[in-house]
């Protein structure tokens, strides 16, 4: 087994890893034109493996709008199916699409027809001011139709995010007019037999990665 177990000496470490700032340009840069990262998880640990947990998060108890504009609850909708939840938002230039891509191809190169009806991938947005139902759905349409898309209150939305140790900050804009989205980049693997996210996985994981854990994932199994 290639992931690594995540020991609870360093959960504090993975709730801070991989914060990033996005903007509408080449998103390398913070407020202050420095770098935004955080703490590495633990050194020697390759970055294009999952993270296996040693103490699972639970899902957020999370409802809002999906690109439909009807109410999504993320609890209800998502029981009982294997989970990948992401936050993120469409202008990012980089690791966002970059990320979904990764998941879209993965499930469409290794899963089953039946897998893949019973997986639910969540984006929810960290940018609902730019990023509505609207604009939302039609930008996951060209990543994955199936993919479900969030928007809605951004403090709710920071709320839940804390919650699965992603963190995430309002976007602002800078003198030159780019709008910066700083949001880590942690995607989080949930369960369907306890609906626990028992995987996490950073911005280094790979398209291999993916097509390796997927199947075993989605059959509630650790990859």
């Amino acid at each position: 087994m290639r992931t690594r177990t995540l020991r609870t000496g360093l959960l504090t470490l993975a709730i801070a890893a991989a914060l990033t700032a996005c903007g509408s340009d080449d998103g390398s840069a913070g407020e202050n034109g420095e770098e935004s990262s955080a703490a590495e998880i633990s050194a020697g640990q390759a970055e294009d493996e999952g993270t296996v947990l040693d103490t699972p998060f639970a899902k957020p108890e999370l409802v809002l709008t999906d690109t439909e504009g009807q109410p999504f609850d993320l609890v209800e909708e998502t029981a009982g199916h294997p989970t990948l939840l992401y936050f993120g938002y469409t202008n990012c230039p980089d690791v966002c699409p970059l990320t979904m891509s990764n998941i879209a191809v993965a499930a469409s190169n290794v899963l089953t027809p039946e897998q893949r009806a019973e997986l639910r991938v969540v984006f929810v947005t960290t940018d609902p001011e730019r990023d509505t139902p609207e604009s939302l759905g039609a930008w996951l349409d060209g990543v994955d139709p199936e993919f479900i898309g969030l928007s809605g209150d951004f403090e709710r939305i920071q709320e839940a995010a804390r919650s699965v140790g992603v963190a995430i900050e309002p976007s602002y804009e800078e003198e030159n007019g780019d709008i910066v989205s700083t949001h880590g980049t942690q995607v989080l693997a949930f369960l369907p037999g306890d609906d626990m996210g028992h995987v996490l996985y950073t911005e280094g994981v790979t398209l291999e990665t993916f097509e390796r854990d997927l199947p075993r994932l989605t059959e509630g199994e650790l990859p």
